[in-house]
C-alpha cells in the first residue's frame, strides 16, 4: 500500500509540474501578448491624436516606441522604460536605466540604446534572437522617425554580470569610438537565465515618418 500511495504521489507531482511548465511557457505568453497589444494600441492612439512634441514627451509609462527585428519574426515589440520583471513580464522590451543608463536615440546624442526582453515565457519577444545575423536590420519606430540599425556583432554567451556590454561604447563588440549603437540582451541558453545573449547594431540612417507611416525598405 505504501508503494501504491508513493506512486500516486509521484504521478500527482508529475501532473503539477507539467501544468506549471504549460503555464510558464505558454499561458504566460498568451496573457503577456494580450496586455502588450492593449498597451501598443494605446500608444498608437496617443500618437494619432496628440500634438507634435519634443523627444522627451515620448518617454512615458505607456511606451516610447516599437522595436522591429525581421530576423526574429516577432512582429513589432513595444519598448518601455526599465528592465525589471514588472516591466518585461508584460510582453514588451525595456530599455536599461540601471546599472548602465541607456541613451535613447531620440536625444540625438552618441551612446548605446540598450534593451532587454524575455526569451521564454511572458511574451518571449526575444525568443528567436539566435536567428539574428551580422548585417541584419534592427529598426526602432517612434512617433515621427524610423531609426535603422545594422547588426555588426553578436556575443552568444556572456556572464549576466558583464555590464560592460551595455557601455556607451560597448565592450567586446569590436568598436572603440563613440557612435550611435543599439544593444539587445536576453537570457541564454533557452529556458534558463544562466548567461546572456547579446546583439549589437549601429545606426545607419534616420528616416522621417510620412503620413502613411510607410516603413523603411528593411521592413517591407
Amino acid at each position: 500500500m505504501a508503494v501504491s500511495v508513493f506512486g500516486e504521489l509521484l504521478i500527482t507531482a508529475g501532473l503539477i509540474l507539467g501544468l506549471f511548465v504549460v503555464y510558464s511557457l505558454w499561458w504566460t505568453n498568451v496573457i503577456a501578448d494580450r496586455k502588450a497589444d492593449r498597451q501598443a494600441d494605446k500608444v498608437r492612439d496617443e500618437w494619432a491624436h496628440s500634438a507634435p512634441s519634443g523627444p522627451g514627451a515620448l518617454d512615458t509609462r505607456d511606451g516610447i516606441g516599437f522595436l522591429h527585428v525581421p530576423a526574429m519574426k516577432n512582429g513589432e515589440v513595444l519598448v518601455k522604460k526599465g528592465t525589471s520583471t514588472d516591466v518585461l513580464n508584460d510582453g514588451v522590451a525595456g530599455y536599461y536605466t540601471d546599472p548602465v543608463k541607456a541613451t535613447l536615440p531620440t536625444t540625438g546624442r552618441t551612446g548605446n540604446f540598450t534593451l532587454a526582453a524575455h526569451r521564454d515565457g511572458h511574451g518571449a519577444k526575444f525568443h528567436n534572437i539566435d536567428k539574428v545575423r551580422v548585417g541584419d536590420a534592427i529598426v526602432f519606430e517612434t512617433k515621427d522617425k524610423w531609426y535603422v540599425y545594422k547588426v555588426y556583432d553578436i556575443l552568444d554567451e556572456t556572464s549576466k554580470y558583464n555590464v560592460k556590454v551595455l557601455s556607451p561604447v560597448p565592450k567586446d563588440s569590436g568598436v572603440t569610438k563613440p557612435g550611435h549603437y543599439i544593444t539587445l540582451t536576453t537570457c541564454t541558453p533557452v529556458y534558463t537565465s544562466r548567461y546572456r545573449y547579446v546583439v549589437w547594431g549601429e545606426l545607419v540612417r534616420v528616416q522621417k515618418v510620412d503620413n502613411r507611416r510607410t516603413p523603411p525598405e528593411e521592413l517591407r
